[in-house]
This record gives C-alpha cells, structure tokens and sequence, in this order.
C-alpha cells in the first residue's frame, strides 16, 4: 500500500502544544531520569503517562484513536521529552516511528489491530540492523523462510531499541527469492511470540533505552502481517523509516543540548567563590562558553521546524518524503555534534561539580550516543560528501560480485 495523501487540518497551537508535554516532562519524566540510569531502568512509567494523555500515538489519525497530530508536534515532543530524559525520548521516538510505518504502509486490518492497541499503552519499535552489516541497517543477511501461508522468521538484530521491552517490533528480513541483501521486507512481529529472546543492554549512555540484540529463532509470523508486500522495504525505508527517525531523533539531541544549557546557566548564577565574592557567571570565560552552545542551539531550532513542516507537506501532497533524505541526515550530524559540544561545556563550567554523579556527567555519556547512533556520523559525512561531488551514495545493493 504506497503512501496516502493526507487531509489538511487546522494548524495546531504549537506553544499550547509544547507547554503540555513539557508539563508531563517535569511532573513524571525528568525525576525518573536518574534512577532510569543509575539502574539501566526501562522507562515503562514514562511511557504510561504518555499513553494516558494520547501522546504515544501523536502521529497516529484520529480513527485509530490517535491524536492525529503533525510532524512538527512529534519533534517538539521528542525534544522536551529529551530534556527531562534522553532514555526516554530515544524509546519515544523509535516508537512513533514504527506506529507511524504502520499508519503509512499497514492495510486497515493491520491499523485496527496493531495502531488502536497503542492508546492503551502498547509500545512499538524498529528491530533491523544486523551486526554484519553495522550502521548500514537497511542491509539484512537474515532471510524468512515459507511454511504454507505463514513465514519463519530466524534473525539476530544487534542494535533494537526498547528489545525484551517492547509489545511488538517492525523488524525487516529478505524473503525467499530475495536477489540482494537491500531487497528486504517488513513483519509486525507480536513481543510475545515464542522464539524472541532479548540480549543485555549495559551502555556508556542512555541506559534506560534497551537498546540491546534480540534473537528471533523460528519465529512464526502471519501472513496477514507482512507489512507491505514483499520486496517493498526499500521503498517503506525511505518514505516510512527514514524520515520520522531521522527528525525524531535531531529533535531528541536537540533537548539533550538545551538541557546540559539550561542546567549549566543555573548553576553557574548559583555558584559563588566567596574568597573573592564572584559567582562563575561573572567570569568571561564561562559566559562565553555558554553563549557559543547557545548560538550553536539557535542554530538548530529553526532548522527542526522547516524539516518538520516539510515532512507534513510532502506527506499532504502524497510524495514520497526520501526528498528531504539528506537534510534530514544533516540536522541529525549537526544536532548530535551540538549535544556533544553542549555538555562538554556543561562540564566545563561546572568544576569537580560537574564531574561527579549526576545531570552533568549523565547528559554527557547520553549525548556521545548520537554520534553513532544509525547512520553514525562518520557514514553520514560520506553520503553527504559523495552528494556534493556527484557519486552514487551506494546505499542500495545493485548486483555485482
């Protein structure tokens, strides 16, 4: 099923928008934050409180009891919900983005049974990239085989976020007859079927996310739950995968770096020297610091919001949103590098404060997540240089030895 253009609403009101979401944020998400990474903590609660209010189902239309919400809602959601806990907006964001792949690409029997769940708090995400191909997750070796109608699934994802967590999984494999390791298709896999074993999440960083392998081994899926037909995972990575991980998760490092700001700010007007009276905001060196992740913040909002608006009007208009595949790659090295840089700063300014246990030492593991986050920015920088001198970005596997 290709994608379906989409009714024009009424513009939401963002600012009432994002003063209720930040409201959950400081009420139930960001006191958790602490105990979810000292404890490595799946933040199933926080997740519960954005289900009762309807916010796990953002993108999610109305008749399928979503909020029937925008892309720009969606990253102004994963951005505050990142700067009370980046664990959080990272399950967050894979989430909306395997529910929305369903509202893109699922028939109306697969939206019934698998988007209207989600208002009761079920939690979806991406399973897809394996450990021989890396970063490169659209590249699968895994092959479902056929039994009958139904297909077996034996696979082993390395990187699946919310693994052992989840209520079901968007999980890609190739199929028989498959002709390339790119020529993949996608299952809706239920977290509760037998053969799915969850591997060991114990991470630098975002410790809360479960971002660790998962087994399926003879997995029996449906034939009624091949999402698509089969073959069309590239086209479903492109238009369906791509773009709401891609802002979603811009907009998580985006609150990650606004958070490390904000906390830096208060605490070096708090802070006073009292052998000379001075605070740390009255030494130049630590306001400049401060000002140059503040500039480098400003730089990325506006950006957020331009690809958000984009992504709504590309999917109005019926196009296929792989358009913006590129500018979307940019704002993500962009805005994981300013998270980085952001919290490097924040512990700077911060002493032997700042590098203790705690929202300083925490943000700075979490932010080093971004860089190698799919597609790392190393892979990323390559598609974009390649771009610019007019070679093939080669993410498709097009034959050959």
């Amino acid at each position: 099923m290709s994608i379906q253009a989409k009714t024009i609403h009424t513009q939401p009101d963002y600012e009432q928008l994002r003063a209720e979401i930040r409201g959950i944020v400081d009420e139930v998400i960001k006191p958790r934050a602490e105990l979810i990474d000292r404890e490595g903590r799946f933040p199933r609660e926080n997740l519960s409180a954005l289900a009762e209010t309807g916010w796990n189902g953002v993108l999610i239309p109305e008749r399928f009891d979503g909020r029937g919400l925008d892309h720009v809602a969606f990253a102004i959601a994963a951005e505050e919900i990142a700067k009370g806990c980046p664990s959080t907006s990272l399950v967050y964001v894979m989430h909306v983005g395997a529910v929305q792949t369903i509202a893109l690409y699922g028939n109306e029997d697969q939206k019934e049974r698998w988007l209207k769940p989600v208002r009761n708090g079920a939690i979806g995400t991406y399973s897809t990239s394996e450990r021989a191909s890396g970063g490169h997750w659209w590249f699968n070796f895994s092959e479902a085989s056929r039994d009958g109608d139904d297909y077996i699934l034996n696979a082993e994802k390395s990187f699946t976020t919310s693994s052992g967590q989840a209520d079901f999984y968007v999980t890609q494999t190739r199929t028989p007859g498959a002709q390339t390791p790119t020529d993949v298709s996608f299952f809706l896999v239920d977290g509760q079927l037998e053969g799915i074993t969850s591997g060991i999440w114990d991470a630098l960083g975002v410790r809360g996310n479960h971002s660790g392998p998962i087994t399926y081994e003879g997995v029996r899926i449906a034939a009624r739950d091949k999402l698509g037909t089969e073959g069309q995972g590239r086209e479903i990575l492109e238009s369906g995968v791509s773009p709401v991980y891609l802002i979603g998760l811009g907009s998580t490092w985006l609150g990650v770096a606004e958070a490390a700001l904000e906390a830096a700010s208060e605490y070096v007007k708090g802070m006073v020297h009292r052998d000379f009276n001075k605070r740390l905001a009255d030494y130049q060196i630590i306001r400049q610091q401060l000002a140059e992740v503040k500039v480098l913040i400003s730089s990325l909002k506006p950006w957020q919001l331009s690809l958000a608006r984009q992504l709504d009007e590309l999917q109005a208009q019926g196009r296929p949103q792989v358009e913006l595949f590129l500018a979307l790659v940019e704002f993500k090295i962009h805005a994981a590098e300013v998270a980085n840089k952001a919290t490097k700063a924040a512990l700077d300014v911060t002493g032997g404060y700042g590098y203790k246990k705690g929202v300083f030492e925490r943000l700075f593991r979490d932010a080093r997540a971004g860089i190698a986050m799919g597609p790392s920015n190393n892979i990323a920088r390559e598609w974009i240089g390649k771009s610019l001198v007019g070679l093939p970005l080669e993410l498709w596997y097009e034959g050959g030895d």
